[in-house]
């Protein structure tokens, strides 16, 4: 974020002041005003003023002095935890997942159905019903809802309204962000210009880059395996943001041609990565039910040597890709989540045995892998961080 000027838009220029007061608590939480003010480049006026405004607010909470202060003591200040609510969902082919949590991303609420996706219309009021559920919550209750985000498992447009394709549930530009504000059951307190729309990997890269206190890495990369694989990429510049391509196609690696004359593919190609390590091709390799979440279906047939072949064809392909992604990409950290991480090593034993093994020896260390096995939850509450990132970047009539 640019530092403000002199003479410029009053207004905009506290926006500015007070995003860049809300990002750096977020990434240092406890920093006291006069902390603040050194890291911020603003006056301590002006970071006391902002400050007032977001406590009375609910924006910010202050805690006890700040350990290790010499000469009148500084009050730490956070994130505020009490007053407002995000909620975050994410639609995937065998049901759907909702969360709601504070400024900080903690989890005040989840909830969940089982029942596969069908149609767009169907999947609108899947969500808002949950939402309804979220909100109905105890721990919600009393709070200001300052948005939904939501996580899908496609590319969306460029605009953040349509999902431009979805191959695993059969829909094809659909007018998704129309859909969500047309649902009869939309809970009555949900502003609906404050939804936003992302892809399922996306948002999950974003939550691991914008919820974590600290630096986040310069350049994570977020692998997601389901039904489908698929990629999303943030950089940090000021704030995380994600890499989407000129058409918003940046991550759909499970496309990318990994074994030439291999099996067809959804998308017409021979040889996808989705060939070899989709849920959709798993589930075909070892009739499996289509209906059943794979890593349940799997859990209990990890010894049994066709699942143990398959799993570790899938590794295998699996460990390629991270080479490729670390080769072209360069990133800081690879984080993998999904079903697959989940059996036990069955897939990953193999993928970083390959991954390890086929590293370019003249270049840097290799990315660090971090495995996410509780992944279930990570796309909807990356599309609550998402949706609360537009809040704090987006101009406001009060402070």
């Amino acid at each position: 974020m640019m530092a403000p000027t002199q003479g410029g838009d009053q207004p905009y220029l506290k926006h500015l002041n007070r995003a860049k007061v809300l990002h750096l608590l977020r990434t240092h939480p406890g920093l006291s005003r006069a902390e603040l003010a050194a890291h911020s480049g603003l006056t301590k006026v002006t970071v006391g003023s902002l400050v007032t405004g977001l406590l009375d607010a609910g924006w910010l909470d202050e805690g006890g002095a700040r350990p290790g202060a010499t000469g009148r003591p500084g009050r730490e200040l956070h994130l505020g935890e009490t007053r407002h609510v995000l909620l975050g969902a994410e639609i995937g082919v065998l049901g759907a997942r909702a969360v709601a949590t504070t400024l900080r991303g903690t989890v005040l609420a989840r909830a969940e159905t089982r029942t596969p996706t069908t149609t767009p219309h169907a999947a609108a009021q899947t969500i808002t019903r949950l939402c309804g559920q979220l909100l109905q919550d105890p721990a919600t209750q009393g709070r200001e809802l300052l948005g939904l985000g939501v996580a899908l498992p496609g590319p969306v447009s460029p605009d953040g309204t349509r999902v431009l394709y979805a191959p695993n549930l059969g829909w094809d530009d659909v007018p998704f962000l129309e859909l969500l504000r047309a649902a009869p059951d939309i809970p009555p307190h949900l502003p609906t210009e404050a939804i936003t729309l992302d892809n399922e990997a996306n948002a999950a890269a974003f939550g691991e880059s914008f919820l974590r206190p600290g630096e986040p890495p310069q350049l994570l990369a977020y692998v997601s395996l389901g039904s489908g694989v698929g990629a999303g990429f943030t950089a940090l510049s000021g704030t995380p943001h994600v890499l989407r391509g000129a058409r918003g196609l940046a991550g759909e690696i499970g496309h990318a041609i990994i074994q030439p004359g291999g099996l067809y593919c959804h998308c017409g190609n021979r040889g996808c990565v989705e060939t070899l390590l989709g849920g959709w091709a798993i589930r075909a390799a070892l009739n499996l039910n289509v209906l059943d979440p794979l890593d349940e279906a799997l859990a209990p047939r990890l010894r049994e040597a066709a699942v143990q072949v398959t799993l570790g064809r899938a590794g295998e392909a699996l460990g390629q890709l991270l080479v490729n992604l670390h080769q072209t990409l360069g990133p800081d950290e690879i984080v993998i989540g999904g079903a697959l991480t989940r059996l036990d090593g069955a897939v990953l034993g193999p993928a970083l045995d390959v991954y390890h093994a086929r590293q370019w020896r003249l270049a840097a260390p290799p990315a660090r892998v971090t495995v996410r096995t509780d992944s279930l939850y990570l796309p909807a509450l990356g599309a609550a961080a998402q949706l609360l990132a537009r809040v704090i970047d987006t101009p406001q009539e009060t402070a």
